[in-house]
């Protein structure tokens, strides 16, 4: 069921008409399994949140359980302006950067000295800007073993972390987590993310955290099992997905980015117009896993 879904949402050219969940139109879709998810309603002080680019009015967040898929959590776009231009900043200049481990480093593409993103602004290299595909972030995964070790592991971003416990404390889970590895995840229109489980982690029970930016995307979730029926959500910029409890060890994917043009914010500034060219054909996509501080004890 899994598989043939995928190829269903490949090639849907408009999602007008499918039954791709909305979370910004509800009304129209007649989906009783979301639901609202009670998240807490204190107002966190400037001070917390400075530096994430969140919305301190936890009563205006659009959070959803997706009951049909226990475990399954969406919250839609929490970010401010501000705090969405600074996590794609983020993501684009400094997460590309050494020691954090590109898919193009086994190619050789660019010099010792050289990092990614300014290379590409120096030299208008859109063929190297386009073969940049994931950069992996502090426990670095291994794509053949699949697995994490320590002797391949370098500093995790501070403010990642942050960002991670807040997410998970905002949701009530244990908070006895933290963000020690991450897979940056970089899409363009003809991408797409086979069906699959993370396995990878020693802590299974641990959350994963998911968060989109730039372009919208399809994502697919399921079951245990490719037999069971999954359903789709449109991704869009600034969203983040928790997968916790069922849906933790779920099939899922990204059968289809969409063509549409990334205009979520309007800035002509001579600084922003490097990214905002780059979103206009990208879809980001922050992978967080979290580890159990106990476990290593």
């Amino acid at each position: 069921m899994f598989k043939e879904r995928f190829k269903y949402y490949k090639h849907l050219n408009s999602i007008d008409k499918s039954d791709t969940i909305d979370l910004d139109k509800l009304d129209e879709y007649n989906i009783e399994f979301v639901k609202p998810k009670k998240i807490l309603t204190k107002i966190y002080d400037n001070g917390h949140f400075n530096g994430l680019g969140l919305n301190n009015d936890l009563s205006s967040w659009k959070c959803y359980d997706i009951t049909q898929i226990p475990g399954l959590v969406c919250i839609r776009n929490p970010f401010t302006e501000v705090g969405q231009k600074l996590w794609i900043k983020r993501c684009v200049a400094n997460y590309t950067r050494k020691p954090n481990v590109l898919n193009i480093d086994a190619h050789h593409l660019l010099e010792a000295d050289e990092d990614w993103w300014t290379t590409v602004n120096k030299t208008g290299d859109l063929n190297l800007r386009n073969k940049l595909r994931w950069s992996t972030l502090g426990y670095h995964h291994n794509w053949d073993s699949k697995v994490y070790s320590e002797s391949a592991k370098s500093e995790f971003p501070p403010e990642l972390a942050r960002l991670s416990k807040t997410i998970i404390k905002v949701l009530q889970f244990p908070n006895d987590f933290v963000a020690e590895a991450a897979i940056v995840n970089f899409y363009h229109p003809s991408s797409i993310l086979c069906g699959h489980t993370d396995q990878s982690e020693y802590n299974l029970e641990a959350p994963l955290l998911s968060i989109s930016f730039g372009l919208s995307a399809i994502f697919l979730i399921g079951g245990a099992s490719l037999d069971d029926k999954p359903i789709a959500i449109l991704l869009k910029t600034g969203d983040i997905v928790i997968m916790s409890d069922k849906s933790r060890l779920s099939y899922h994917g990204v059968p289809k980015v969409l063509l549409s043009q990334y205009n979520e914010y309007i800035d002509d500034s001579c600084a922003w117009q490097p990214f905002k060219s780059f979103m206009e054909c990208t879809r980001i996509n922050v992978n967080v896993r979290l580890f159990q501080i106990l476990a290593k004890a």
